[in-house]
């Protein structure tokens, strides 16, 4: 609800204010590449939910370069390994939402999301109680994962 309720149209590029930080904890902030980066989520679907993001900003799909491409599909491919080590996930949802409409909640930077899944997270909670019930605190599952992104 923090996120729904906030006014996200005026409070610039979170992807590139972390970027620009040099406070990788508090910005989830798991690895930095030469053309992407790899961010928590912070208001994720589910446990360990990170995305992958290009450095420069760009809103479209087809503005991103072959090597932006590549890099970001590496870091997806090695997120996927990680992931599977760190927090043991029965299988993944990789995919983009391109435009407000198709479910995006930044519109104008490209990312896309790495959802580890488990048989049985989904649950009534949200119908009911309008809210996800996530088992881990965001911290701890930054904490956990970091370790495998230190090259």
């Amino acid at each position: 609800m923090k996120y729904i309720e906030s006014d996200s149209e005026n409070e610039g590029c979170f992807f590139c204010d972390a970027l620009v930080s040099d406070k990788d904890r508090d910005n989830l902030v798991l690895y930095r590449g030469e053309r992407t980066f790899l961010i928590m989520n912070r208001y994720p679907y589910t446990n360990a939910h990170l995305m992958a993001v290009p450095n420069r900003h760009v809103g479209e799909i087809t503005e991103l370069k072959i090597e932006e491409i590549s890099e970001m599909m590496n870091l997806v491919q090695e997120s996927v390994r990680v992931l599977k080590k760190a927090v043991k996930p029965h299988g993944f949802n990789v995919g983009m939402n391109l435009g407000r409409v198709a479910g995006a909640g930044v519109v104008d930077h490209v990312h896309l999301h790495i959802v580890p899944r488990w048989g049985g997270d989904v649950n009534f909670m949200p119908v009911l109680g309008e809210t996800k019930v996530i088992s881990e605190h965001i911290m701890d599952t930054y904490d956990r994962l970091k370790p495998y992104f230190l090259r």
